[in-house]
C-alpha cells in the first residue's frame, strides 16, 4: 500500500479509537467529543472554544477530534461503526442523508431552551421535514468583490462601491476591468497590439463553475436555477443564459479575465485570492467573505466592494458546512449545550478574526452586537456596508441548503456543462439548452423550510 493510504488508515483508526473511548460514566467526569475540520488557525480557535466550554461546565471534558483530511470518508466510517462523536461538523449533503436515517438529533425541541438558536437568520436552519431540524449552518458567508487598492489607484479609477445602492452595473464592471487589465508591454485589451497570451494583470476573476459566485448574478438578472416547485431547471431561460454568456465573454471577448489554467501556479493549483491581489496577478476577484482572514494574515493591501448588479443587487449567502448533534449518545442534553456554545460569537474568535460571519440576526441588526465582532483591526472601514448591511438586505440562500439532490446534479450534469462554458468552445446558450432538460430529469424539489 502507498504511504498516503497507510497514513489515512492510521488516522482513521486513531479517530475510531477516540470516538470509542467512554470514560464518561461518572457525573463528575463527563466527556464529550467534538469532530471538525479546518485550517491550523481554525483548529486553535476551536480548541480555545472547547476549553472555554469546559471552564463554564465544571466536570465536563471535551475531546477535540480535528480531522483536516478525508472528512466525509472518515465520518461515514464512524457512522457505519456506531462510534460517532457527540457534536461535530457535517458536510452539507451528508447532513440531510444522516438526518433522514435518524443519525442526527432533532434540535427543534431545544429552540426554547436555547433562545440564541431561535434567533438565527432564516437560511441558517437545516430542515428535513416539518418541525424537524437536524442542524444549522456553522457560519454565514457571502460573495464579495475583493480588489487590490494599489491596482485601482494605478489605473486611476474609483474603487468598487461598498454599498449595494451604488453597485456597479455589469457594463461598468467591464469598463473598469479593461483599465485594470495590462499585458507585459503595458497595453490594455481595447488597445491595438494587446497580447492576451502575455497578460501581466487581469482586471477581474469570477468563477463560472462555483455556484455561489454566479447565483447572485442570476437572481439579480431576474433568473433562478429552478422553478417554484424545484423540479424544473431554468438555466436555459434568456436571463440565465445572459449571465453565463457575460461570464464567458469576460475571458474570450473582452479578455479581461483569466481562462482555465491561466492562474495556476503549479499544476492545477490556483493561488488564493489574497496572493492574486498581493502580486497583482488579478486586480479584482469575486470570492467569499472567508478570504478576510487570509487577507489580514498575508498583509494584503485590499478593499471590499459589493458585487456588480443587473437589476436588484444580490449576493449569495452561503454556508460554512453544517453543525449537528449525533444521535445515540449517552449525553444528548450536554451535547446540545455544547452545540449551542460552539457557534456563539462570544466564545469563538473566528468571527472577530474574519473567517466566519455570525448566524444570529442581532449581529446584523443591533449596533452594539455588530460592533462586538466587526469593530477591530481585522475588519476594514467599509465592512459595515459592504458586508453586514449587504448580507442582511441582499443575501439570497445558497443552493446547497435549498435544492434536493444537488450533489448528484452537479456531478453528473451541471459542473461538466459549466466547465464547457468556461473553455469557450461553445456559447452559453448551446450548452445550457442542452443541459437544462438533463438537470430537470434529476431534480427532486426544494428542501423543506419553515419560519420560527
Amino acid at each position: 500500500m502507498k504511504r498516503r493510504q497507510l497514513l489515512a488508515l492510521g488516522g482513521l483508526a486513531s479517530l475510531m479509537a477516540a470516538c470509542g473511548d467512554d470514560d464518561s460514566s461518572s457525573a463528575d467526569n463527563l466527556q464529550l467529543q467534538f469532530m471538525y475540520w479546518g485550517s491550523t488557525f481554525e483548529q486553535k480557535a476551536v480548541e480555545k472554544m472547547l476549553k472555554a466550554f469546559e471552564q463554564s461546565n465544571s466536570g465536563t471534558k471535551v475531546k477535540p477530534l480535528f480531522t483536516p483530511d478525508e472528512y466525509d470518508v472518515k465520518l461515514n466510517t464512524l457512522v457505519a461503526s456506531g462510534s460517532v462523536p457527540d457534536v461535530g461538523y457535517v458536510p452539507m449533503a451528508m447532513s440531510y442523508r444522516l438526518a433522514e436515517q435518524g443519525k442526527l438529533v432533532n434540535l427543534f425541541a431545544y429552540l426554547e431552551k436555547y433562545p440564541q438558536l431561535a434567533g438565527y437568520l432564516p437560511d441558517a436552519y437545516l430542515w428535513y421535514g416539518k418541525d424537524q431540524l437536524h442542524g444549522v449552518a456553522t457560519a454565514n458567508e457571502i460573495e464579495l468583490l475583493w480588489y487590490s487598492k494599489s491596482a485601482i489607484s494605478e489605473a486611476g479609477i474609483s474603487a468598487p462601491p461598498a454599498d449595494a445602492a451604488s453597485a456597479w452595473t455589469w457594463d461598468q464592471l467591464i469598463q473598469n476591468a479593461y483599465k485594470l487589465t495590462i499585458d507585459q508591454s503595458g497595453k490594455h485589451p481595447d488597445e491595438s497590439g494587446f497580447n492576451p497570451k502575455q497578460v501581466r494583470q487581469f482586471g477581474i476573476s469570477s468563477s463560472i463553475t462555483y455556484a455561489a459566485a454566479w447565483y447572485g448574478f442570476l437572481r439579480s438578472n431576474g433568473a433562478d436555477f429552478a422553478d417554484e416547485t424545484g423540479t424544473k431547471c431554468l438555466l436555459d431561460t434568456p436571463e440565465a443564459i445572459e449571465v453565463f454568456q457575460n461570464l464567458q465573454d469576460l475571458i474570450y471577448k473582452h479578455r479581461v479575465a483569466p481562462g482555465p489554467g491561466q492562474l495556476a501556479a503549479t499544476g492545477d493549483d490556483v493561488p488564493g485570492t489574497n496572493i492574486l491581489l498581493k502580486t497583482k496577478r488579478v486586480a479584482m476577484v469575486v470570492d467569499g467573505h472567508w478570504s478576510l482572514l487570509d487577507m489580514n494574515e498575508s498583509k494584503t493591501d485590499y478593499g471590499i466592494g459589493v458585487l456588480p448588479r443587473y437589476d436588484t443587487p444580490f449576493t449569495t449567502s452561503q454556508v460554512a458546512g453544517a453543525s449537528a448533534v449525533f444521535a445515540g449518545g449517552k449525553h444528548v442534553e450536554e451535547a446540545v449545550e455544547l452545540f449551542a456554545f460552539h457557534i456563539d460569537p462570544r466564545y469563538v474568535d473566528l468571527y472577530k478574526q474574519g473567517l466566519w460571519m455570525p448566524q444570529e440576526r442581532k449581529y446584523y441588526e443591533d449596533p452594539a452586537a455588530i460592533d462586538s465582532w466587526t469593530k477591530n483591526d481585522s475588519h476594514p472601514p467599509e465592512f459595515r456596508t459592504a458586508v453586514v448591511d449587504y448580507a442582511r438586505e441582499h443575501g439570497v440562500p445558497d443552493l446547497r441548503v435549498r435544492l434536493k439532490n444537488l450533489s448528484a446534479i452537479s456531478t453528473d450534469v451541471l459542473t461538466p456543462a459549466l466547465q464547457e462554458i468556461e473553455t469557450g468552445k461553445r456559447p452559453a446558450a448551446a450548452v445550457l439548452k442542452e443541459a437544462a432538460p438533463k438537470i430537470t430529469s434529476k431534480m427532486q424539489g426544494w428542501q423543506h423550510t419553515q419560519r420560527l
